[in-house]
């Protein structure tokens, strides 16, 4: 799912303080599982706007609505109505819902209210850990499952740097070395063959040039 933390308070008062039709837009999805900006967020945002405005004398309506996923235009639809009486969007989706949201009303401004930060997995409570980057050429089958250009910090592909220890990466001793879960993962599943395998020089065309990207299944297009 996608990560992203709350933007300082501070910022987002900042942000909505011209206008007096706030609608706070919550997401049902990735950002209601890592707490960042679900109908409960999205609630406590609202209270400190009206909250802000009051302290400063001024008046303001401030709406709260949950779409099930702002990243779906069948989602937005359906709240239509509410969010055309705004003058101001606060969205708390990842980036990519945000800007549907924008492309959705285009006559409205639309501002963030997360900031978004990687593709990953829930650990416990309030722990998520980064896992893909979306590069668009997976090769997770040669890596047993774990991907060396998330879990590697310098995204090496054919092994370890030379500055990794005992496990652990250089660049953060508390950051597993990507190469080290390889290796082990390997071994485990009795593949290490694997490793004496040379992946060839990374073509980032997939992932960097040319954006944005856009995937059209002619199969399931109507």
């Amino acid at each position: 799912m996608i990560i992203a933390e709350p933007k300082k308070l501070a910022d987002v008062l900042c942000a909505v303080e011209p206008y007096r039709n706030v609608a706070v837009a919550g997401c049902g999805t990735c950002v209601t599982v890592c707490l960042a900006g679900g109908e409960k967020e999205a609630l406590g945002v609202a209270g400190m706007i009206r909250l802000a405005a009051k302290e400063a004398g001024r008046e303001v309506i401030v709406s709260v609505t949950n779409p099930i996923r702002q990243c779906d235009m069948e989602f937005l639809d359906s709240h239509e109505a509410e969010l055309e009486e705004a003058d101001c969007i606060l969205s708390l989706a990842c980036g990519a819902g945000v800007q549907f949201m924008a492309e959705k009303f285009p006559d409205k401004v639309v501002v963030p209210g997360v900031d978004t930060k990687f593709i990953g997995v829930n650990r416990d409570l309030g722990y998520w850990t980064e896992m893909c980057q979306g590069c668009g050429n997976c090769i997770l089958e040669k890596t047993g499952g774990v991907c060396p250009v998330s879990r590697c910090s310098k995204s090496h592909f054919n092994g370890p740097c030379g500055g990794s220890s005992t496990g652990k990466c250089e660049i953060d001793p508390e950051t597993e070395c990507g190469w080290q879960l390889i290796y082990d993962r390997l071994s485990r599943i009795n593949q290490l063959d694997r490793l004496l395998e040379v992946n060839e020089t990374r073509d980032w065309s997939t992932s960097r040039d040319g954006g944005p990207r856009i995937v059209r299944r002619q199969d399931v297009t109507l």
